[in-house]
């Protein structure tokens, strides 16, 4: 392999140049040239552009997967130019586990029936979050990432460059300034033995040698300066530009949140149809017209109307005729009215449905047009719904 002999002394000698005037600043020993203030507002703001891209990367990443395992793979996979291997959600297994158990512990039973249900809904809750972790990714999480390895790589290139450059020019100033006084130190002080023909001689020809050495310092420094003052144009250029990533990144951030929207409405969607199906839906049986908490007569409509969760309307609510319907006033059939063995404990989400606990004893019934996944269920005086998934029936 052939070696540039020169270009490697050459480079050595600069980078020796640089390290020495970047030593003496260090230590108050050198003069450096200090950049404009709008310059260093825009170094500031690039700087701090990028601690924050990263952080929100990072975070945005543990919250699409929190396994840190799971992440430190995928950042392999990129990094090798591999793809990805698909992988199931937390939703979507849980979904398998449910559905497993139900064929192993009994399709038909009350338990088996509604561990079927849940993972349906599950397995649909699993599909709706890997849509959203895809989208995340691609509008948001990849716009990010090209910030920090492209622009920014290129901006910290450049920066490097103009550090050096203001290093050289700042070492041609030094040399400039030695030259000049050593110059001005030959001129006005005699040879301390003037009187010799030969010094007079050696005098002139050492102010000649200072004279060359300023004109060729003056001229290093014209060089110095020219390309310092294009690399700082060319630096500004690229740090003005962080004010576009700023409206890219700020796009990216409105489609983040557009696709989190729509992955919550999914979910409280696929919850709902849900909750309908376990009967557990609140409206479906209306056991009393009083409000849990009465409004404040102070309190608006349109100020209710504000605070009630946005869902599908009509969903599951009662008839007008039945909302009126209240329990106590309900009498049990004449006949078909069966003793139930209570399986699980059961605690009543409001006060149309009675608290069961596991192995007592009560009556159940039905009425015309109830849910048949509920049923009315009487202790003593109490009376109220239950669901039938915790009840055995007895003949």
């Amino acid at each position: 392999m052939d070696f540039n002999m020169k270009k490697l002394a050459s480079d050595a000698g600069i980078f020796f140049t640089r390290a020495v005037q970047f030593t003496e600043e260090k230590f108050g020993q050198a003069e450096k040239t200090e950049l404009d203030a709008h310059f260093e507002n825009l170094l500031a703001r690039a700087d701090s552009t990028k601690n924050w891209t990263e952080k929100i990367l990072r975070q945005t990443e543990v919250l699409l997967q929190p396994n840190p395992s799971a992440r430190v793979e995928e950042f392999l996979y990129e990094k090798l130019d591999r793809k990805v291997p698909s992988r199931v959600t937390n939703g979507e297994l849980l979904a398998q586990y449910m559905a497993e158990a139900a064929s192993e512990l009994g399709p038909t039973t009350p338990y088996g029936k509604t561990l079927i249900k849940v993972a349906e809904a599950e397995k649909r809750l699993g599909a709706a979050e890997r849509d959203f972790i895809h989208t995340a990714s691609i509008n948001f999480l990849t716009p990010l990432r090209n910030f920090l390895e492209g622009d920014w790589k290129t901006i910290s290139k450049e920066r490097r460059l103009l550090q050096n450059r203001r290093l050289d020019l700042d070492a041609c100033k030094a040399r400039l300034k030695k030259a000049k006084a050593a110059e001005a130190k030959a001129t006005t002080v005699p040879d301390f033995q003037e009187t010799r023909p030969r010094n007079y001689i050696l005098s002139a020809s050492a102010s000649a040698l200072w004279n060359d050495e300023v004109d060729k310092a003056e001229q290093e420094l014209r060089v110095a300066q020219t390309e310092f003052d294009r690399q700082a144009e060319v630096t500004r250029l690229l740090l003005e530009g962080i004010s576009s990533t700023h409206v890219n990144h700020l796009r990216c951030l409105h489609e983040f949140v557009e696709s989190q929207t729509t992955y919550y409405a999914q979910c409280y969607r696929h919850m709902l149809d849900l909750q309908k199906q376990l009967g557990r839906f609140p409206g479906t049986f209306v056991g009393t017209t009083e409000p849990a908490s009465p409004p404040l007569s102070s309190t608006s409509p349109t100020t209710t109307a504000a605070t009630m969760p946005a869902g599908p309307s009509g969903a599951g609510l009662a008839p007008p005729g039945e909302a009126a319907l209240r329990l106590e006033e309900v009498a049990p059939p004449a006949s078909g009215t069966r003793k139930a063995r209570v399986l699980y404990d059961y605690e009543a989400a409001d006060s149309s449905e009675l608290a069961l606990l596991a192995d007592e004893l009560i009556t159940v019934y039905s009425l015309p047009g109830m849910d048949p996944d509920w049923l009315i269920g009487e202790r003593g005086n109490k009376k109220g719904k239950v669901p039938v998934t915790y009840l055995e029936l007895l003949s």
